[in-house]
């Protein structure tokens, strides 16, 4: 059954409080990492960003000290891209998600970069050996190790054979090298920053897995999901029959969405409420079948996007947004889709003033005219 009035307006103002975007933030980074139990992390400082959207009191060293302590770790997981996941979470995805990706990658280190599957074995003991000696090695500083072994690597193929060990349970981040800013990542080997734990089987590891994203990300479809994870829709409709005790679902558009039991959709605020989110943020890239319902009015374009931020008013697309950090100041450059209201446009100026001081940096917002 459907709640009442819901729409694609509706659900994307739900999601938004879901993925704490709404001010109900989460009580620290850890909790909101938990509660997304996923979040992208292909750009670190926009991660940093994401992060201290969603919560009270984040600093950069803040969430570099948790990276580097192993209570949070950055590596490859459910897609071919870096997520942030927290430790206790780490070897179940892994173990699910993991050999399905992890075969795409063996496939792409054969036939793109030249290493057969032996060779990626005995660079892989390697690589494990260079780090168990000497861990919190940069990319770079395990290049060097490789190749006072003998062993010449291409950046691709290193960065690949990385990826590959880190969804084969072998390395992940190490303590973060200071930089000034979150810290540049390095790698340590996974099974000592792991707790130990039981196995799941595959289906209880399935439920846990649509069960989690559902009240993480929900409203959510079974579509979203399979996009998310990487997984064939026929092991996440058996996700979804595992967790359906535990959630709620309703139909609308043709499409059955899921979600945390004894929710609604939340009233349309009276404030505006204005965000500058990076386009890799959960809210906007962690869903690709219901993706849109972020643009109702159809004036976002479909396919490449335009920029790698967004200007977002009470839960829709309106706009891109741009940062630069130049010197002591922060721009940014916005160009929304439509006028701001007078109330949007201060709220916006808030928005860039603690983006601005979450980096240290005096706000210059520049606000376009939208095209006519």
């Amino acid at each position: 059954m459907s709640p009442r009035g819901v729409d694609d307006l509706a659900i994307a103002r739900w999601r938004f409080r879901t993925l704490l975007l709404d001010g109900a933030s989460a009580p620290d980074a850890s909790s909101a990492v938990r509660s997304l139990l996923a979040v992208q992390a292909e750009n670190p400082e926009q991660t940093a960003w994401a992060l201290a959207a969603r919560t009270t009191g984040l600093t950069r060293a803040g969430l570099a000290g948790l990276v580097g302590d192993g209570e949070l770790v950055r590596l490859h997981v459910l897609r071919p891209t870096w997520h942030l996941v927290h430790r206790d979470d780490v070897r179940w995805l892994l173990e699910l998600t993991g050999p399905r990706v992890r075969h795409q990658l063996g496939r792409q280190l054969e036939r793109d970069l030249g290493l057969p599957p032996e060779r990626v074995a005995a660079l892989g003991d390697l690589v494990e050996q260079v780090l168990t000696e000497t861990p919190d090695r940069t990319r770079d500083e395990v290049a060097d190790a490789l190749r006072a072994a003998g062993e010449e690597l291409t950046g691709m193929q290193l960065m690949v054979l990385l990826a590959h060990l880190e969804l084969g349970l072998r390395v992940g981040s190490g303590r973060p090298r200071p930089d000034g800013g979150v810290g540049r990542h390095t790698y340590a080997p996974l099974a000592d920053r792991l707790p130990a734990s039981d196995p799941l089987d595959r289906v209880e590891a399935l439920g846990e897995l649509a069960r989690r994203y559902a009240v993480g990300h929900g409203p959510v479809t079974e579509r979203d999901l399979a996009y998310w994870a990487t997984l064939p829709l026929g092991d996440v409709r058996a996700g979804l029959a595992a967790a359906a005790e535990d959630l709620a679902s309703f139909e609308h558009d043709g499409r059955t969405w899921w979600h945390a039991p004894g929710e609604e959709p939340p009233p349309r605020s009276t404030a505006p409420r204005v965000h500058l989110v990076h386009l890799l943020d959960e809210w906007y890239r962690g869903y690709q079948d219901s993706r849109r319902v972020v643009d109702v009015a159809g004036r976002h374009p479909v396919g490449r996007e335009p920029s790698i931020g967004l200007l977002v008013v009470d839960a829709q697309v309106a706009g891109t947004a741009r940062r630069t950090v130049r010197g002591g100041t922060l721009e940014v450059e916005v160009a929304p889709y439509r006028p701001l209201t007078t109330a949007e446009r201060r709220t916006l100026e808030a928005e860039a003033a603690a983006l601005a001081r979450w980096l240290g940096r005096e706000p210059v917002l520049t606000v376009t005219a939208p095209a006519t």
